[in-house]
């Protein structure tokens, strides 16, 4: 959940807020008119005003009578806000929550059923990695509105100095790049080929999941830990490889938010950074000179000729088991995941949730990057207790900071941090 944070924060300026928060929902469940009032909670950042002034006023149109009550909500202590308002008489009828977030309301039964629904709401086209973050018990409840994932960011001035005619597309070819940033900027004594803290656990996944590994494993209805997995310890040794080829000066005990590796990758002393759209939006706007200087490349595989998986951090759209408008909140969500909607959340730097034309998302170089790489995203494992993993005492950050800092062995290090994972899963 708190990189789907970090991401919905940083797109805020794609975004204005137009209204403040409540709880209501009126009228029987029916298709059309009335008087009756639909109430729609979409979060802060999440949609262009274009793309939800539009959609409002062709919704309206196309059910006179009705009236759209768009109510935009925090990120901060929404988890408690939904569960108090789905629970009660009067919930919202349509809701966005992150992709980390579905699984525990669907669990709990607040969360319609939309398994008969998939078709009309484009299901054909919804990337997996977001399908399976909104299926629970073989049913799925809800939709996907957008994702974003990590790509990296690089300067091209600085590549084109050190001799990089073409962004690395292996993971050889990347640790080359950084060989060669490292000696063409030897003379600097602050400059850093690649900015990798040493808790950044989404860049983490992208490398186990390219060993052909996972943090978890699923028996039945149970979830385990597969971090000492001979696939799990060759990708934490690769992220060990880039911290130790690249000499980055980040700190091995925080992630990317402490410091903010923008600020850091603003200061123009970083040759590179994993990091979101947003993220390389305010180092631009910290230092503009950046703006015709940057682009990105999707994060390498072993592979060639293939992309790394990349965590999709993103958001679901869903209908509260409490709805009194329920075929009402489904034409609203039939009518989003049409492409003329799609299309916008593309033009807005998202990767659409409904439609896998990224035509409109990649128009630039960091766009393109998403495009690419959106198509091999995957999702943490769909439990209600991973939730806990991450507002918890994470057990991946815990275990990247013991091996990078030689407190444990690689095998120690996966071990504990496995038996760790294990047991919050358990509940």
């Amino acid at each position: 959940m708190k990189g789907w944070k970090g991401m919905a924060a940083g797109a805020a300026a794609l975004a204005v807020a137009v209204a403040g928060c409540g709880t209501s929902s009126s009228g029987s469940d029916s298709g059309s008119g009335d008087g009756k009032t639909l109430t729609v909670w979409l979060m802060d950042g999440s949609a262009p005003a274009a793309l939800t002034d539009a959609l409002h006023k062709e919704f309206q149109d196309a059910h006179p009578g009705v009236t759209v009550k768009y109510e935009v909500q925090k990120w901060g202590g929404i988890q408690e806000k939904l569960t108090t308002a789905l629970t009660s008489n009067t919930p919202p009828d349509v809701i966005e929550l992150g992709n980390t977030q579905t699984a525990k309301f669907a669990a709990e039964e607040t969360l319609e059923d939309l398994s008969g629904d998939v078709s009309a709401l484009g299901g054909d086209q919804w990337l997996a990695g977001l399908k399976d973050s909104l299926t629970w018990d073989g049913k799925s409840y809800g939709m996907p509105f957008y994702a974003s994932n990590r790509t990296v960011i690089y300067r091209t001035d600085l590549f084109e100095a050190a001799g990089i005619t073409a962004a690395p597309t292996t993971r050889d070819e990347w640790v080359a790049a950084i060989e060669k940033l490292k000696a063409a900027n030897a003379a600097d004594p602050d400059f850093q080929a690649l900015y990798l803290p040493g808790q950044s656990w989404y860049a983490l996944l992208s490398f186990i999941w390219d060993e052909g590994g996972d943090v978890a494993k699923q028996d039945g209805s149970a979830w385990t830990g597969a971090l000492d997995t001979p696939q799990a310890k060759a990708g934490l040794d690769f992220y060990k490889k880039l911290v130790d080829v690249s000499g980055t000066k980040a700190p091995k005990d925080t992630d990317e938010a402490t410091p903010q590796q923008m600020e850091v990758f603003g200061t123009g002393k970083v040759g590179m950074m994993i990091g979101l759209p947003w993220e390389l939006a305010g180092a631009v706007k910290a230092n503009p000179d950046l703006a015709s200087k940057t682009a990105a490349f999707p994060i390498p595989s072993k592979t060639a000729g293939k992309t790394a998986p990349v965590f999709l951090g993103g958001s679901n759209l869903a209908i509260p088991a409490g709805s009194q408008n329920t075929d009402l909140a489904k034409d609203y969500l039939k009518l989003l995941s049409s492409k003329k909607y799609q299309d916008m959340l593309a033009e807005g730097g998202s990767v659409p949730g409904t439609s896998t034309d990224t035509a409109k998302l990649a128009t630039n170089p960091v766009g393109k990057a998403l495009a690419e790489s959106a198509p091999n995203g995957k999702v943490t494992p769909t439990t209600p207790t991973w939730a806990a993993v991450e507002a918890g005492q994470n057990p991946l950050k815990d275990m990247l900071t013991a091996y990078l800092t030689g407190a444990k062995s690689l095998d120690q290090a996966t071990g504990d941090a496995n038996a760790a994972l294990t047991k919050t899963l358990a509940g």
